[in-house]
């Protein structure tokens, strides 16, 4: 049986969001134009805010053989986790046809990998991520919590691990 679409909040224009937020859906478009997209055409960026204010970028990164493509999430992540300020508490996500950013009509979300590794950040933040997802030129935009996009998540206390020792020490 096909799963139901569920319904979606109303979408918004990147002009609605508060300043922060547009401003990290911008540098999500940025990372975009630089996505290495020769096999799905589509371009995808995200840019990631942690709470000491600082934003990281990642770009879909495909490659011939397709198992080892990176997502623009999971770029950046990672390029949070790398700079060690993994204390994540939003995520832009956007994308649209290669070179094309005013043809991304749909609102673009994380695939379910990128959600897991979004989910993981929020128990290393302590922070129920927020995800901002957006069409190719930001004129739909919806918001999310990432328990929201995935719940009953498996997760660190699944398995009965800890990540506190991972949390940055001022807090």
């Amino acid at each position: 049986m096909r799963p139901q679409p569920q319904a979606q909040p109303k979408s918004k224009t990147s002009d609605e969001l508060d300043p922060q937020d547009r401003a990290l859906l911008e540098e999500a478009a940025e990372a975009a134009e630089t996505a290495y997209a020769p096999y799905s055409k589509f371009s995808v960026g995200a840019a990631v805010r942690t709470r000491s204010g600082k934003t990281y970028k990642g770009s879909n990164l495909e490659n011939a053989a397709y198992g080892v493509a990176m997502c623009a999430e999971v770029a950046a992540l990672t390029a949070a986790n790398t700079a060690g300020d993994f204390d994540v508490v939003a995520i832009a996500v956007l994308g649209h046809p290669a070179g094309e950013p005013t043809r991304g009509h749909d609102i673009v979300t994380p695939c379910g990998r990128c959600r897991q590794m979004i989910y993981e950040a929020s128990w290393v933040s302590d922070h129920d991520v927020r995800v901002i997802c957006a069409n190719g030129d930001g004129s739909k935009v919806n918001t999310w919590k990432i328990s929201e996009l995935l719940p009953s998540g498996f997760g660190p206390s699944t398995l009965g691990i800890d990540v506190k020792r991972f949390r940055k020490a001022s807090e």
